[in-house]
């Protein structure tokens, strides 16, 4: 794999990958202590309407992805804090309608030629110089907001009740995750895809969860394992000729499953 780093497309593929794995790392954390994967879900999927519309429109396809993302994941934020109890059947109706809007945009769209594909498995290898500083200064930005409201989140993601007896602004912390959330979906959509975001951003933390004793080490051993899984992906996609999206999941899927075995082994105390 050494030799196709002389390429621009490879070097720009391995920046990508280690982003999107700092943005995995942090973010699902968040997401899996919150057990927040099926909403992390609907906005994958509901971002593809905003790929529909940013074609159809002739929009950047960034930005207008995440215009439209950040305005589903606030409809849902606000669905799950109102009605909980429906907040699954309202998370798959827009999830399902977003999907559908997309598509229905790409059929309009003139002279239509879109490489769907791309889309729903990733195009790590064709991230352009101006997406790697756009997901540099996400990167950057949900660090700094993790920085700055840890404590915050700490106490949300251990009690809610309790945060909010504290005097935590919970709703407003809420939506900002949610927001963050929704923009960190687009970014690792670039590199895996929107069908397969939602595995990068629990597959590593949940196997973190277990060796870590506080939020913080969970989200650096999360970001670690993140960029060992992609950099082992793209090696197979490279060496094998493979789709990289899915072999970066199908990576993390076999880190997940030694997880478990190791697991369960310790309980038995073979190991």
């Amino acid at each position: 794999m050494f030799e196709a780093l002389q390429f621009e497309f490879m070097q720009n593929a391995l920046i990508a990958g280690v982003l999107a794995s700092v943005i995995c790392g942090t973010m699902g954390t968040l997401v899996v202590v919150n057990r927040m994967a099926f909403l992390s879900g609907g906005i994958a999927h509901a971002a593809f309407g905003g790929i529909g519309l940013a074609f159809f429109f002739g929009w950047p396809f960034m930005f207008g992805t995440i215009g439209f993302s950040l305005l589903v994941a606030m409809v849902m934020a606000a669905v799950t804090l109102k009605a909980k109890h429906r907040s699954d059947t309202i998370i798959g109706v827009l999830w399902a309608v977003g999907m559908a809007l997309g598509i229905i945009f790409l059929d309009l769209t003139p002279g239509y030629n879109i490489d769907l594909m791309s889309y729903l498995f990733g195009s790590i290898l064709a991230v352009p110089d101006s997406d790697l500083w756009l997901m540099f200064g996400v990167g950057v930005l949900i660090i700094g907001t993790g920085t700055y409201f840890y404590n915050d989140y700490l106490a949300i993601s251990y009690d809610e009740e309790f945060a909010q007896i504290r005097g935590v602004r919970v709703k407003f912390l809420y939506f900002l995750l949610i927001g963050l959330l929704a923009v960190a979906i687009v970014m690792i959509i670039q590199v895996v895809g929107l069908i397969l975001v939602i595995a990068l951003l629990t597959i590593p933390p949940f196997i973190a969860e277990k060796y870590s004793k506080s939020l913080f080490k969970m989200m650096l051993y999360s970001s670690v394992l993140s960029i060992i899984f992609t950099l082992m992906g793209l090696w197979l996609s490279y060496a094998f000729n493979l789709t990289s999206g899915a072999s970066i999941i199908l990576v993390a899927g076999a880190g997940f499953s030694i997880a478990l075995a190791l697991e369960r082994l310790i309980a038995r105390r073979w190991i």
